[in-house]
Formats: C-alpha cells, structure tokens, sequence
C-alpha cells in the first residue's frame, strides 16, 4: 500500500497549515505587544495567519473541498512571500526599524518555505492520482 497523503517532517499539510496560521496570528500579537505599537500594521502577520488557520480547519472538516481550501491556502503563502519581499528595500539600512524588519524578513522567509511545501504536496497529489 502506498502513502496517498504528502507528508512534511511526519506532518500532513493541513496540520502544518494550521501550525502555520498559529504561528502567524501569534507572531503579530507579540510583535505588537513587544513593541509597543499602536499601528494596525504590526498585525499584518496575524492577518494572513486568520485565514490560512481557518482555511486548514474548513480542510480537516470537509475534506471533499480539500483542493479548493488548500489553493486559497497556497495563494495566502504566495502574497505573505511577496509581502515579505519588502524587506529588501531596507537593505541599504537593515534592521533600522527591528519590528518591521524582523517581521518582513520573517514573512519572506517563511512564505517562500510554506509555498515550497504546499507545491510541493501539490506535485505529490498529482503524480499519485489514481
């Protein structure tokens, strides 16, 4: 019998999804908080992290819909990476702004690895169709 699920460091990609959202919805609260900002922009990770976390739990529930949630899923991973693709325009001046900064590259980095994974489970499905 042959694994019909993609499996990333022995977790499934609506699990990881779901750790992902956590994540990001977490980060955005802290960074927030830690930082002292009144700007609404400071919880522009905890925004994407909404949506990717609800999408991942619509997955687990209906798991007939599985394609459709996980699109709309890798398409928020893709926005977050190219979001995240703001960083380079401080670095001329890196890190003058430790929030900001941090979060962007944090963004960039960890959309670009959950975008690879996602494609990645979207090759696997694809190649072991029936």
């Amino acid at each position: 019998m042959t694994n019909k699920e993609f499996i990333f460091l022995g977790i499934n990609i609506e699990k990881i999804s779901i750790i992902y959202g956590a994540f990001l919805i977490l980060w955005g609260v802290s960074v927030s908080f830690l930082s002292g900002s009144e700007s609404v922009t400071s919880f522009i990770p905890s925004f994407f992290g909404i949506p990717i976390l609800i999408f991942a739990v619509l997955t687990i529930l209906f798991p007939e819909r599985k394609k459709l949630f996980m699109h709309i899923i890798v398409l928020i991973g893709l926005i977050i990476f190219l979001g995240g693709l703001d960083f380079l325009r401080s670095l001329s001046n890196p890190f003058e702004n430790i929030w900001a900064d941090s979060s962007k590259l944090m963004l960039l980095v960890t959309g670009l690895i959950f975008t690879y994974i996602n494609v990645k489970s979207f090759i696997f499905i694809r190649k072991n169709r029936d």
